[in-house]
């Protein structure tokens, strides 16, 4: 069953007062505030992260990488909420997983550029306010979310890019790391094979995730190395708000997958929660955006979506995509097209 929100929560103490009224049952004024505390309390929400590591085609001998991954991260960001961390913290912490393992396409395993180099996007997105911020381009950054949250916090921009993100990431003292160290030979094996862009069908790209606090607060986070042999300076769909990812309270939090191009054309996360604002669950609101994505324009995608209630959804049009939840102290994961598994995560080491 999902979660109360705290709203719908003190309304159901509300009611209860106006019962005890109707019935003849007068409480005094602290009796009834302790009465509407008690079912907020009773009814909180329980905080809820879902994760991504890229929708496509996984190979047979990767998926137990991927799926690791993918549960690592959602146990990570779950541990953020539950030592006190705010929503923007857990979806940070969990995209950092994801860039700091080299079998995802962000960070330290990110494709490579034309010339065989790492150029970066990411974005991160405060529901409360609608405060967000991005890069896009960046080099030498082992953590473009983490670059992308100063962007966010320190700055009056949205979105940096190229030289200017460099510049600002010196001034904030993240440190820069050998552009070598954030290529796998995966990745180079791929650049040497494909003398083309190669889109989400035959790589994956883009790792993100969305949470939701017992409060209602939502956010999201999405990083990405892009393309394989993407044009020098290509920008995709990850940094740019309501395509790559968007968060708001006042309906949920998305991050998305697949070919950037396309996802840009729908600005496919804000389209998921258009839905949503017209009534539809978590799930109908992404089948929904993903069949019009996939009837407009022929392509495919993925993405993770939570709603402001803690309902929430990984839906995907590709053959693949790993994605991993934690709700109400289980771990949900999948990778495959109908896929899922729970488990306590009593039962899974942090």
């Amino acid at each position: 069953m999902p979660g109360k929100s705290p709203i719908t929560a003190f309304k159901l103490g509300f009611i209860f007062v106006l019962y005890c009224h109707t019935k003849g049952v007068l409480l005094s004024g602290f009796s009834q505030v302790l009465v509407i505390a008690a079912c907020g309390c009773l009814l909180r929400m329980k905080p809820v992260i879902v994760v991504q590591g890229g929708a496509g085609r996984i190979m047979p001998e990767r998926k137990k990488a991927y799926l690791l991954g993918v549960k690592q991260a959602a146990l990570s960001g779950s541990k953020k909420l539950q030592q006190g961390g705010s929503v923007v913290d857990a979806v940070e912490e969990a995209v950092v997983v994801m860039e700091n393992d080299p079998i995802f396409n962000a960070g330290c395993g990110s494709v490579l550029n034309e010339h065989g180099e790492v150029e970066m996007d990411a974005i991160i997105m405060d529901g409360k306010y609608l405060e967000t911020g991005a890069v896009s381009a960046v080099r030498n950054i082992a953590n473009p979310v983490k670059l992308a949250r100063l962007v966010m916090e320190k700055t009056g921009h949205v979105l940096l890019t190229d030289r200017g993100a460099s510049q600002f990431a010196k001034a904030m003292n993240i440190p820069e790391v050998p552009g070598e160290s954030l290529i796998t030979e995966k990745a180079i094996l791929r650049w040497k094979k494909n003398k083309k862009p190669v889109d989400c069908e035959q790589a994956l790209g883009t790792v993100g995730a969305v949470a939701v606090d017992s409060e209602g607060n939502v956010a999201c986070a999405t990083s990405s190395g892009g393309k394989t042999n993407k044009m020098l300076g290509r920008v995709g769909d990850t940094p740019c708000i309501g395509s790559g990812g968007y968060a708001d309270n006042f309906s949920g939090a998305v991050s998305t997958t697949g070919n950037g191009e396309t996802i840009m054309k729908v600005t496919l996360a804000r389209l998921v929660l258009f839905h949503i604002e017209q009534g539809k669950s978590p799930r109908e609101a992404a089948e929904t955006a993903l069949k019009y994505m996939l009837d407009r324009i022929q392509s495919k995608a993925g993405l993770i979506v939570v709603n402001n209630s803690g309902d929430y959804a990984a839906v995907f049009t590709t053959d693949h995509m790993s994605w991993a939840a934690v709700k109400d102290d289980q771990l949900h994961y999948g990778l495959s097209q109908g896929e899922l598994h729970t488990c306590s995560i009593s039962d899974v080491p942090l």
